[in-house]
């Protein structure tokens, strides 16, 4: 039996761009963005627990081939689709990647049919900062950054750079003003973060949590992972969409 055997298939799509999606479960909705190269068993793992946890849980699958692992040849031609697609930026400064056009139109959609608060979101990696894009101008309400990874942090002001455009971040700044939390989560040596925690913390203050771990590893939810760390999203999903007073997920 496969790992997205038990999950429902679909799609959505924007201004002529489409993307499958994988959905399970029941209760508020969570959208899980993978990570290079794709919807990897380990992402399958961690939406599981998700779903687990009393959530409606959809995740896109925006690049590279579902089900598969984190292998050279894998990860290599996801990185080829990431780079020749113009939904993606690796390296604009100031920048919104189009992407989020679509991830925040399915935010909206998920949010109109399940009701409630809002959504939850997380990113990872490669997609860690467009959840931060999603609330800008659509209803999350727990946002989750895993290891943001874009712009790729070459040079001081990519490092420190969110990846949004300077609108984007009046929104989200307002948002966070209001009394939006953002969670996040990285390895502290971990190179590849650069030094936008240091960026989220100036930003936002006191409504920027963060999760930091000792060590250079990388995937806090999902290769490298973190019990800790998952047990942090889960509690912050649980806290902000209304699931806290449900039984926690078995592990």
């Amino acid at each position: 039996m496969g790992l997205l055997d038990s999950w429902t298939p679909g799609s959505h799509t924007v201004g002529g761009v489409t993307h499958p999606t994988y959905r399970k479960g029941r209760g508020p909705g969570v959208i899980v963005i993978h990570e290079v190269p794709g919807v990897t068993p380990e992402v399958i793992g961690f939406a599981e627990e998700v779903v687990a946890q009393g959530h409606t849980v959809v995740m896109p699958s925006l690049f590279g081939s579902p089900g598969r692992g984190y292998g050279t040849v894998n990860t290599a031609r996801s990185l080829v689709q990431v780079c020749v697609s113009r939904e993606f930026t690796l390296f604009a400064l100031g920048a919104t990647a189009p992407v989020a056009v679509w991830l925040r139109s399915l935010a909206r959609e998920l949010h109109e049919e399940l009701g409630g608060v809002g959504v939850g979101a997380v990113g990872m990696c490669f997609t860690g900062g467009y959840v931060l894009a999603m609330l800008a101008d659509a209803p999350v309400v727990a946002p989750v950054l895993a290891q943001p990874a874009t712009p790729v942090p070459v040079g001081a002001a990519r490092r420190r750079d969110l990846g949004l455009s300077p609108a984007d971040l009046d929104a989200v700044r307002a948002k966070v003003n209001a009394g939006c939390q953002v969670l996040g989560l990285r390895y502290r040596e971990d190179r590849q973060v650069g030094d936008r925690f240091e960026t989220l913390r100036r930003e936002f203050g006191d409504n920027f949590i963060a999760v930091e771990f000792p060590g250079a590893q990388h995937s806090t939810l999902t290769l490298h992972r973190k019990q800790e760390g998952v047990d942090r999203v889960l509690a912050f999903f649980a806290a902000k969409l209304g699931t806290a007073d449900r039984e926690s997920p078995e592990r």
